[in-house]
């Protein structure tokens, strides 16, 4: 049996030592991450969820794993969530984790020395492969939750970035501007379609200047959510024109069979710009 309140109480007595020890011996010379910040607000934040660890992990040797395991989920929701660590390289955070776990085996040994003759060498043994089985186990989790976080993060910052990437630009009272540059895949053509229709709608807009030239390539499923865009935007109202496609454009558009009627069509956005009076 692995479980061991002398044992237990021993690593709580070390625990904020343990934090101080950690800090102080802490690779600070990364720029980025948790691990670099200096303020001290920072820094003692840093200091209290190391210490939380500590305290939440010695319940190793005083609960059932069922229990361990169900409690230590609150620290790891809140620390992988923690803005700070998840601007810390993932290695760094590995780091950490495995010299803590080096430090948890120098004090069972310290421990054992202490009470030497008390517990058999198979004991000890026990308490050593369930620090490295469990912390093993959390390590795991912590960084499941580290990715599920960060990709979450990753997300929300594409979609701002693909917002701000297709800006319904007013030209005058009843007419705007979506110029489109860069690469379009079909997560971003979607949003382009929910945006654009939020800011016309939001604008009211009577027409939409859609300019292509800033548009490299365009794959068969984008070409026909642009269409989609241009449908939606003829349900709600607005009149389309069309600027500077690309020939590789224009022969996906023709290979699909996409109907150009309801769509104005100019060679560039200065064309269209002045043909803006004769749409309206």
């Amino acid at each position: 049996m692995y479980k061991n309140k002398e044992l237990h109480q021993f690593l709580l007595e070390k625990a904020w030592k343990l934090t101080e020890e950690w800090y102080e011996s802490l690779d600070k010379s990364d720029p980025f991450g948790v691990y670099a910040n200096t303020d001290p607000d920072a820094v003692n934040v840093l200091k209290n969820q190391n210490y939380e660890f500590h305290l939440q992990f010695f319940q190793l040797f005083n609960q059932e794993e069922s229990a361990f395991m169900e409690e230590f989920e609150g620290w790891i929701i809140k620390v992988a969530n923690d803005g700070q660590h998840l601007a810390t390289p993932s290695h760094l955070i590995l780091r950490e984790f495995f010299r803590i776990r080096g430090h948890y085996i120098k004090f069972i040994k310290e421990f054992a020395s202490i009470h030497e003759g008390k517990y058999s060498e198979e004991t000890i043994d026990l308490w050593k492969q369930k620090v490295f089985d469990m912390m093993d186990k959390v390590i795991i989790w912590f960084m499941e939750e580290y990715h599920k976080f960060s990709m979450s993060r990753l997300e929300s910052q594409q979609e701002m970035i693909y917002e701000l990437s297709s800006p319904v630009i007013t030209l005058n009272k009843t007419t705007a501007l979506l110029p489109l540059v860069g690469d379009i895949d079909t997560a971003r053509a979607k949003l382009i379609l929910e945006n654009t229709l939020k800011q016309c709608s939001r604008k009211r807009v009577d027409c939409l200047l859609i300019d292509l030239s800033g548009v490299v390539m365009i794959d068969t499923m984008v070409a026909q959510q642009i269409f989609q865009l241009i449908e939606a935007l003829d349900l709600i109202g607005v009149k389309t024109t069309l600027s500077g496609i690309r020939p590789e454009i224009a022969q996906t558009a023709i290979q699909l069979g996409l109907d150009f009627d309801k769509v104005s069509i100019t060679s560039t956005l200065s064309n269209a710009m002045d043909s803006i009076s004769t749409i309206v």
